[in-house]
């Protein structure tokens, strides 16, 4: 299915053509009816001569709603646009051009209504004058089909034409990552809270756990909904009407955004390329009160021009945009820029960096992925993808960097290793980018936590200093030339432990506490010091330290004068 917007001048037919191609009336509001004006969103579906699916969302043409009609073309495929050929080009014909143009549409019908009201001689004026206004534009190659809503004149044809249309147009891509900009949000009796909007990006199930946008509040799809009907999955490029759970109506307002949880990064700020329409009298700056249109959503931005002071009229340039409420974006997303001051379109253009890293003097945005990667040296592969939508193999481990920072790096830690010498380089001085990088270094082996030169013998292994402290039991003696240093080693092994300045072997650790648990075994209510230091024949200077040490492991906790078991006392 497509989902095709209209556009054109008020009072040029949209509405009345939308229900004569599927019956139903897109003018949601009595006042709409009584007045003959389209003030907000209207929705429609039909099936072409093809069979394919088409659904319509319906925009107002006064120039008092287009916060109205931004936030309906946003996520759309195509267009069909109106003109009267009663009237011909209008000032709204030329400002919904102009934004279909900005939002990157590429494919659309145009229809010249009312041609029941001219005689031939008019209608062909009015075509003239329709190539002359398209020219240079997406719609210069499209149709123009004359019609007449009211007598049914040319709806054929135009039907065949928006049969093409679906065809030629693109489908959106299913990344794996849903989003869903809401247009409506509303209470549905027996039903809750019911949610519609086109679905841009990956593919929603019923049971789904979801997020909205901004806040990253829960919620649940008890039901979907597309072309009338009820199914249990959609696709991207659909009109849907989710019916959310876990959440209140009251609490969801238009340009809310339903997405996949842990799949998009929201962000209060984004380098974009803005181009600046030719038809301005003045420059665009920093200066001036600017609204936003991204997706279905009107936001008030701070506007910063990167490099130069200001876009010129019909040109393009970098700028980063301020946001008071984080959204969830990707580079790629379309915008249209406003200035409430002037009460005019200034420009739009593309998202290109939704984390920017560098200062807005030095930045130079653009919608590469090592752009990305440079500017952060090194970064996590899913990061990466959530701030770029592009899936990137990592360079080590779950990391992504460039290929002189790996160099620089492996240069580094090879020079850190050969300094170390026989010991051996404690990993533990690295973080998680270097140690993978060590990993993968050829010639470079790691035991015990430290890394050294691949046949460099471990100067620590069978160490005689832990087989004397072995050989001591219980009771061991230092040897007077011990070395501090290989104390310290050996201790970060786990050969050795450390406790109240006595040394002693992991092996008589584990001796004493299989005779802690045979003492309690015996005696469940808990031994005494005196009773562990007669079963292990040391002296009090050694038997204290032993039993603190297994107080301090949980082999046993002390209760007064008593040690009863802990959660890690070994079995009998």
């Amino acid at each position: 299915m497509r989902v095709v917007a209209t556009a054109g001048h008020v009072d040029h037919g949209k509405s009345s053509l939308v229900l004569a191609l599927t019956g139903t009336d897109p003018d949601r509001f009595e006042e709409e009816k009584r007045r003959g004006l389209t003030i907000d969103l209207g929705f429609a579906h039909t099936t072409l001569p093809s069979g394919a699916g088409v659904s319509f969302v319906d925009v107002p043409g006064h120039v008092r709603f287009l916060r109205n009609m931004l936030a309906g073309v946003g996520g759309v495929d195509a267009c069909l646009f109106v003109v009267a050929a009663t009237e011909g080009w209008k000032p709204q014909s030329e400002e919904h051009l102009r934004i279909l143009e900005l939002l990157g549409h590429r494919h659309g019908v145009i229809a010249l209504t009312k041609a029941d009201l001219v005689d031939e001689e008019w209608l062909e004026i009015a075509q003239l004058e329709l190539a002359d206004r398209v020219a240079g534009t997406f719609l210069a190659d499209a149709p123009v089909v004359p019609v007449a809503a009211p007598t049914g004149l040319g709806l054929n044809d135009l039907r065949a034409a928006l049969d093409h249309l679906v065809a030629d147009t693109p489908g959106a891509a299913d990344r794996q990552r849903a989003r869903l900009w809401i247009d409506r949000s509303f209470a549905a009796k027996g039903s809750g809270t019911v949610v519609t909007g086109t679905l841009t990006n990956g593919t929603l199930q019923v049971d789904d756990t979801v997020v909205i946008e901004p806040g990253a509040r829960s919620a649940r799809v008890r039901g979907i909904q597309t072309l009338g009907r009820s199914v249990d999955e959609i696709g991207p490029g659909n009109r849907v009407a989710l019916n959310l759970s876990g959440i209140g109506h009251d609490e969801l307002t238009r340009g809310d955004a339903v997405v996949t949880p842990g799949r998009w990064r929201t962000t209060d700020r984004f380098d974009a390329e803005l181009t600046a329409l030719a038809t301005l009298d003045h420059t665009v700056s920093r200066r001036g009160a600017y609204l936003a249109y991204i997706g279905a959503r009107e936001v008030p931005v701070r506007l910063r021009v990167l490099g130069d002071d200001a876009i010129a009229p019909g040109t393009a340039g970098a700028v980063r945009l301020f946001l008071p409420l984080a959204l969830p974006l990707l580079p790629g997303d379309r915008f249209v820029l406003r200035e409430s001051g002037r009460d005019e379109t200034v420009g739009g253009g593309e998202v290109l960096d939704v984390a920017p890293v560098l200062k807005a003097s030095r930045a130079a945005p653009d919608r590469s992925v090592e752009r990305v990667i440079a500017e952060r040296g090194w970064i996590d592969v899913g990061e990466l993808e959530l701030l770029t939508g592009e899936q990137v193999d990592p360079t080590v481990g779950h990391w992504v960097t460039t290929a002189a920072v790996l160099e620089e790096t492996s240069l580094r830690l090879v020079a850190a290793v050969d300094a170390a010498g026989p010991t051996g380089f404690d990993l533990a001085m690295l973080d998680e980018r270097e140690r993978a990088v060590v990993a993968q270094l050829d010639g470079i082996g790691i035991e015990g936590g430290r890394a050294r030169r691949a046949g460099t013998a471990d100067p620590f292994a069978d160490h005689p200093l832990a087989a004397a402290i072995r050989a001591g039991g219980f009771a061991p003696e230092v040897p007077a030339d011990a070395d501090r240093t290989t104390i310290r080693e050996l201790v970060r092994r786990g050969e050795l432990v450390e406790r109240d300045q006595v040394l002693f072997h992991i092996d008589a650790i584990d001796a004493a506490a299989r005779i802690a648990a045979e003492l309690l075994a015996a005696d469940p209510a808990g031994f005494t010091v005196a009773q562990f230091r007669d079963r292990t024949g040391a002296s009090r200077k050694f038997a204290l330290p032993l039993v603190a040490e297994l107080d301090a492991r949980g082999i046993t906790r002390r209760r007064d004068d008593l040690r009863i078991a802990g959660p890690r006392l070994p079995a009998a």
